[in-house]
């Protein structure tokens, strides 16, 4: 399975994915990461924060962003070199998340892709940052 060259990408060229997040990914992703947080987790402890239920973990919002780079653009044989992410809104159980990666700038002399990435729900930016990944050359 071969993802995009970088010679088949092009500055503004986009991809996404959305998933709904239900409680049993918030538990899993707790279980998988060991960010048993009461926030992610408890229900009653959710209730007396400025939530006032459970949220997803921000770093499951970083997951789907890491999943459209890895699996669409530039997808398979993509290597992620770095991110940064900045969390706006909470993301709740339920909430349908919108992630989307858009090419940004391309480095031609080192295969370096920098990407916009963002996780969306109703329209509303929940994450935003950057990503710097390497894409794959075409073979001679």
């Amino acid at each position: 399975m071969q993802g995009m060259y970088f010679d088949d990408l092009t500055v503004g060229q986009t991809a996404e994915m959305s998933r709904v997040v239900g409680a049993a990914d918030i538990e899993a992703f707790a279980e998988v990461s060991g960010d048993n947080n009461p926030v992610h987790l408890d229900e009653a402890y959710a209730k007396t924060t400025t939530f006032g239920e459970r949220i997803a973990h921000g770093m499951l919002s970083g997951a789907y962003i890491s999943a459209v780079l890895g699996t669409r653009l530039p997808g398979p044989g993509a290597i992620y070199l770095s991110q940064s992410l900045r969390f706006r809104r909470p993301v709740k159980i339920g909430d349908l998340v919108v992630a989307r990666v858009t090419v940004r700038s391309l480095d031609e002399s080192r295969g370096h892709v920098t990407l916009d990435t963002a996780c969306a729900v109703s329209g509303k930016t929940v994450v935003d940052g950057e990503a710097l990944v390497i894409a794959p050359r075409r073979p001679a």
